[in-house]
């Protein structure tokens, strides 16, 4: 039935994904408390009526990603290639000719799941995502063959070090989706993201510094509808030493990640309890 639904054009996956978005938003009213609490914190210059009006909007993108989602199934590279333009792919590249591992951190802005099987048709080198496998197993299976019916691989989170150690010294690009919440026991960095208190993990301070790879910021903006553009910055050259218990790769894809945000706010995953954690309250001494 998957498959049925992406053979169909994207032009009418798109009518689909209307019907998606009324019972996502006014039947269902998925995670709706969640949205709209997270939008009125992230944007308290807004007033109501613009809250409301940015949560309906983002119920549609969420709706039209879905679609996008499931239309990996049937996307040639070549149509892929199209729809998603890399504008400078050559900052990735120099890092390549270099035969450099490079780490991308991206986040859940635009589509996230057309990142990584967009740069498997772009790059000259092998691109693997880190990621959390599903606990349903036939929703595993699928969205495994999904991600990697371009050429990509995939890496369970678990396993991210031992593959780096393995893998050590291979020219690739390993993209982490970086802005998930970390919890108490990650040890996070604390910051102020969105005018909130937010913790990060810091796995890129640790990985880039062990295994000398430059990291590099990957965001996705929708062009317009099935159309997006891919935008990379350097956030780290790979060899510049990082003092202990500090964090400037991390917080500066905390910077570039809340730049992307606010240029449309859209496009972002609302839905996702990104706040959910409170920065420990240190005792106060007697």
């Amino acid at each position: 039935m998957l498959l049925a639904i992406a053979s169909l054009p994207l032009s009418v996956l798109y009518g689909v994904a209307y019907g998606f978005y009324l019972l996502l938003a006014y039947v269902v009213r998925y995670r709706h408390r969640v949205v709209v609490q997270n939008l009125r914190k992230s944007f308290p210059e807004k007033s109501e009526t613009e809250i409301a009006r940015l949560a309906q909007q983002f119920y549609l993108h969420f709706s039209q990603v879905i679609v996008e989602t499931l239309k990996l199934a049937t996307l040639s590279g070549e149509e892929l290639r199209r729809r998603v333009i890399f504008r400078n792919p050559e900052v990735l590249e120099r890092h390549f000719a270099k035969g450099r591992t490079v780490l991308g951190l991206s986040s859940h802005a635009g589509n996230w799941e057309w990142v990584l099987t967009s740069g498997a048709v772009w790059l000259s080198a092998h691109v693997d995502g880190v990621y959390k496998p599903l606990s349903n197993v036939f929703f595993e299976n699928y969205m495994y063959r999904l991600r990697t019916r371009t050429g990509a691989g995939l890496i369970p989170m678990r396993d991210t070090l031992r593959d780096m150690i393995k893998r050590k010294g291979e020219t690739r690009v390993i993209s982490l989706l970086s802005d998930q919440a970390a919890g108490p026991e990650d040890r996070p960095y604390w910051t102020t993201f969105m005018h909130q208190e937010a913790g990060f993990y810091t796995s890129a301070e640790r990985l880039a510094t062990r295994f000398n790879c430059p990291v590099v910021y990957v965001s996705i903006h929708r062009v317009r509808r099935g159309h997006y553009e891919v935008v990379l910055s350097d956030l780290y050259d790979g060899s510049t030493p990082i003092p202990p218990d500090s964090y400037p790769i991390t917080e500066s894809f905390v910077q570039h990640l809340e730049q992307t945000i606010r240029e449309n706010p859209v496009a972002y995953l609302w839905t996702h309890r990104r706040w959910k954690h409170k920065r420990p309250v240190a005792p106060i001494a007697n």
